[in-house]
């Protein structure tokens, strides 16, 4: 610790620190908003250095998932794939394999799901949520497709997984909810495509097993 910092009395890594943060965090985020919530807020509500807040969380993205007990953070996952400089051309059967593995794994999953009903049933979190996903996710695709109606296709990719989140996990709806990993992402990685505004791979695979018909013609 510094001088500086000793005269402040700013905490350091104490056991009970990042408690603390987390608190102050999620209070915040519900109560503000996650664009109007800054870094260097929370760590003066806090009383500690923001320099902290980077050590434990990184940035405010993983701040966020934390402060929500997410252990896959959708936006860090995303963020990750987007620094990974993966070809727009196989972009959605990448997030298809993250996605599917952080909502399937035994901790992240829970968590993940525990989230998206609160979400739903909870305005003030409900509204966090959103603005987290447009900030972080919708603005970052965005980006990643380029052109006049980026945003709107990088809005319709979000609805796509939205809508197969919610199949899957929260309705269980047959047959999506019952398919295999490989399954899920034969069928929805070309609707991904569309929404994106990229051409369906010709011959795109279907999934013969469960009758379901191409992806093509299951959404005109």
């Amino acid at each position: 610790m510094t001088d500086d910092e000793a005269r402040r009395g700013r905490r350091r890594g104490r056991p009970d620190t990042r408690r603390v943060i987390l608190d102050v965090a999620r209070r915040r985020f519900l109560q503000d908003g996650y664009r109007a919530v800054t870094m260097r807020s929370i760590a003066a509500e806090a009383d500690v250095d923001v320099a902290l807040l980077s050590y434990y969380f990184g940035s405010k993205k993983g701040l966020f998932g934390a402060a929500l007990a997410l252990s896959a953070n959708p936006a860090e996952l995303l963020a990750r794939l987007l620094a990974e400089d993966h070809a727009l051309d196989t972009f959605p059967e990448q997030v298809l394999r993250e996605v599917l593995a952080a909502w399937e794994g035994p901790q992240s999953g829970a968590a993940l799901i525990g989230m998206f009903r609160n979400a739903i049933g909870d305005d003030a979190l409900g509204a966090l949520v959103r603005e987290a996903l447009e900030g972080e996710i919708v603005e970052r695709l965005a980006d990643l497709v380029g052109g006049r109606d980026a945003r709107r296709h990088a809005a319709a990719f979000t609805t796509v997984m939205a809508g197969l989140i919610t199949a899957r996990y929260v309705l269980r709806l047959e047959p999506v909810g019952s398919m295999s990993r490989q399954d899920v992402i034969r069928l929805f990685a070309p609707q991904l495509r569309l929404a994106l505004g990229m051409p369906v791979r010709a011959g795109a695979v279907r999934s013969t097993r469960s009758g379901t018909p191409p992806p093509g013609r299951a959404y005109p």
